[in-house]
């Protein structure tokens, strides 16, 4: 039985004040059901008219500073306009206003120092409310009042109203948390955003053959093979075996592309004339818009492609057209595949690259991201340890971001997020972040975003319904060993549109049929996997706020493949947990062969003589067994969602030098004498997998000699014995039979004896192909 984990690292379930406390009510009432509701002071800053010029050069370059107590946010500034727009909203957490009044300030922006051009101020008490989905609040004119409150010349336009972090101004507010934080492109980078993964698609190229190639050297026979380039991937075919000016191939080329397509496929017809020199003998460019789609695997019609030959005449690439080489192919784009960018068991999405194939929608699952707790100091500033946290969730193709919260060990983001399941048995993994570009600078711009952890939820596990409002660990493994780095606090419900649907996906194969009736071979799928992550997190680093490359491979699981000696025990201890269960039911059995407990015994005698009696009830027997324990069972069923667990992955109790084995890069980083160390360790445990293999190929090779006459004797012996026994079962009922085996079997041990049965000592004797081994 596996020990639960150290009460540190378990998950807690929590009971918060969601959606207002109208979460028990009709769950339609609110789209943020699933988070606590945080008051915010709204201040739309629309335009500004007839504004006076205070400048000596008669211009006047304003701006708005939106003032609330102690926090002070600005518009960004129009050089020589009188009559500008802003269309900018701050929003000013309720929690932390201290001030009873709010102050709107136009100025003109200076050299030496902003001058005042009038204020607007606004009662708090008097500030009207709005909630969604009420419609927006209209902006007025007011005109502005100089500092005694008189009436100054020019007027802004605004709408001041106090809301939830649902309303529609919210993601693209500025916000008083972020007040520290200054210029365009670390404001950008602090505010939420929904992402989508680019459309991804198989490419296969399946190369026929090409025609009339003209090497340069006429006196040998060529060797020709054919590089494709799509983007950063680069494939090869083997060498042709024709060695001829028309050389045959007919082998696939697989590449992942993504939507839209920027980049042509470039193949290049070469010929290896040294060792190490290639002779390009031609080549052509393929856009792939033009490129047939196809949904199933019905033939696609093939083409041939000119292939231009270039030569180098003072740094630019001209035409050399003296020949027509031709190249013979079939290129098409697999719409019937799902493009794997994630771990299989991980996957958030299962469906088809091509649309007309998804079937529809069974569910939609809402994630309400609350807060965080206890966070750990991810940086240092100003001499003190600080953290500025945000969470990202990945589910089908949609990412979301949530805001930054800065500088805080207890960061409260109360966002809520909406997918459609197409799946119930996929996983929504939601990952936390200390963001490391606020500041901007070179220092910025090379830094890492840090990984504080990650939570993973199958959706099959799920009811239905269901608000499941837990506290989940943020988990990280270090190389020093795993660290608690807090908890996220997360709401989650799945929610079912077609309880007949779900059920009959339980029914359907896992990936789309394409993968079933022709398959990629495991390199293929891996290689591919590789550059659709790659693709992803490329397409993903230039979106705006960009969402890098680690945090995506971190959420891809990107690595997860490496030898890893602690997750080679992890799995080992696995297989050993699934054998449990049949090493414990041998185990009961032969107590019941050593009559431990003689009442248990006749029982079982008493049930094996009905069955043979009676053999049509050895299957209902069966099956109402299983009910019954199934049904049993369901008293103790898991009432939370699975999270991660320390000791199933032995990482609390792994070695450091594991670790750090774990940690390293490849190839390899760490000095001579630690690489030779762990090599030694590493063929000592492939010497024991060796033997435990070879020992199982011992056994299978006996089993075959039974009829290889290599041991002419055992074969005469078991021949002759395969004679007695058919004559024997046939003229002998076939009950009377089973109830002698099932009675020799479940003898008593007075009529038993230490030494191997007479079988067991026959097999062990049988020759196996050891002997022929070096």
């Amino acid at each position: 039985m596996q020990r639960p984990p150290p009460e540190d690292f378990a998950l807690k379930e929590t009971k918060p004040h969601l959606g207002g406390g109208r979460i028990s009510g009709d769950k339609h009432t609110s789209t943020y059901d699933l988070v606590e509701q945080m008051q915010y002071l709204y201040v739309r800053v629309v335009k500004a008219k007839d504004l006076p010029s205070k400048d000596v050069t008669g211009s006047c370059d304003p701006y708005v500073e939106v003032k609330l107590g102690n926090y002070k946010g600005a518009t960004r500034h129009f050089e020589k306009k009188s009559n500008p727009e802003w269309n900018q909203v701050f929003a000013f957490s309720k929690d932390r206003i201290q001030a009873s009044a709010l102050e709107v300030i136009v100025k003109d922006k200076d050299i030496v120092k902003d001058d005042f051009i009038g204020h607007v101020i606004f009662d708090l008490n008097e500030v009207p409310k709005r909630v969604p989905p009420d419609s927006p609040l209209a902006p007025q004119w007011y005109r502005l009042e100089d500092r005694k409150g008189d009436k100054a010349r020019g007027e802004l336009m605004l709408a001041v109203w106090m809301g939830t972090q649902a309303d529609e101004a919210f993601p693209e507010a500025w916000h008083s948390d972020a007040a520290t934080v200054s210029g365009a492109d670390s404001l950008s980078n602090i505010r939420s955003k929904v992402y989508l993964s680019p459309k991804l698609w198989y490419l296969r190229v399946n190369v026929i053959e090409a025609q009339d190639l003209l090497p340069s050297d006429k006196g040998r026979y060529p060797e020709v093979y054919v590089k494709a380039i799509l983007g950063n991937q680069a494939l090869r075919t083997r060498i042709s075996q024709s060695r001829s000016i028309n050389p045959m191939w007919n082998e696939d080329l697989m590449f992942v592309a993504s939507e839209p397509f920027e980049e042509p496929l470039i193949l290049s017809v070469e010929d290896r004339v040294a060792p190490n020199k290639d002779e390009v003998l031609g080549r052509c460019a393929i856009p792939l818009q033009y490129v047939a789609r196809r949904y199933d695997h019905k033939p696609v019609n093939t083409s041939w492609h000119n292939l231009e030959k270039h030569i180098i005449v003072e740094g630019e690439k001209k035409k050399e057209i003296k020949f027509a080489s031709r190249i013979h192919m079939r290129i098409c784009l697999e719409g019937g595949y799902h493009v794997l960018d994630e771990s299989t068991h991980y996957s958030s999405d299962l469906r088809p690259t091509a649309k007309p194939l998804w079937k529809s929608s069974i569910g939609v699952l809402e994630v309400g991201i609350l807060n965080a707790q206890g966070l750990m100091p991810m940086k240092t500033k100003d001499g003190r340890g600080t953290t500025d946290a945000y969470c990202v969730a990945k589910y089908g193709q949609k990412w979301v971001r949530t805001r930054t919260i800065i500088d805080s060990f207890t960061p409260r983001w109360n966002e809520q997020y909406t997918w459609e399941v197409f799946d119930p048995c996929t996983v929504i993994t939601i990952g936390v972040f200390d963001n490391c570009h606020l500041h901007g600078g070179e220092k910025a711009a090379g830094a890492k975003d840090s990984r504080i952890g990650k939570v993973r939820i199958r959706l099959s596990t799920l009811e239905t319904d269901r608000v499941y409002t837990h506290s989940y660990p943020l988990l990280v493994l270090h190389p020093n060993g795993v660290k608690k780095m807090g908890e996220i606090h997360m709401a989650v419900r799945f929610t079912c549109s077609s309880l007949l649907n779900m059920m009959h996906m339980y029914s359907q194969p896992l990936l789309p049929k394409m993968h079933y009736l022709h398959p990629l071979t495991v390199s293929q799928l891996d290689s591919l996997r590789h550059q659709a992550t790659q693709i992803v997190s490329i397409r993903l680093s230039r979106a705006e706020p960009p969402l890098r490359k680690e945090v995506v491979e971190y959420m891809l699981d990107v690595g997860s493949h490496m030898w890893s000696m602690r997750r080679s025990k992890a799995n080992f201890f696995r297989i050993m947990n699934v054998l449990g269960g049949l090493i414990a039911v041998g185990k009961w059995f032969d107590q019941i062969c050593n009559w431990k407990n003689p009442i248990t015994t006749v029982l079982i005698h008493i049930l094996f003589i009905i069955l043979v009696m009676y053999p049509e009830l050895i299957l209902p027997t069966i099956f109402l067994y299983l009910f019954l324990i199934g049904v049993w069972y369901y008293r103790w069923r898991p009432r939370h969602p699975p999270h991660m667990d320390t000791r199933l992955s032995h990482a609390d109790s792994a070695h450091p030098d594991e670790l750090d084995e774990e940690f390293d890069t490849f190839p390899t980083s760490r000095q001579s004498d630690i690489v030779r160390m762990r090599y030694d360790r590493l063929r000592s445990i492939a010497g024991r997998i060796q033997t435990v293999v070879g020992d199982l190929a011992t056994q299978g090779e006996r089993l075959q000699s039974l009829l290889s006459w290599r041991d002419p004797r055992a074969t005469a012996l078991f021949v002759l014995f395969c004679l007695i026994a058919a004559i024997v079962l046939y003229v002998t009922p076939f009950q009377i039979v089973a109830l002698l085996a099932g009675f020799y079997v479940l003898r008593h041990p007075r009529f038993r004896h230490k030494l191997p049965s007479v079988p067991l000592n026959f097999f062990r004797r049988l020759p196996a192909r050891t002997d022929c081994m070096l």
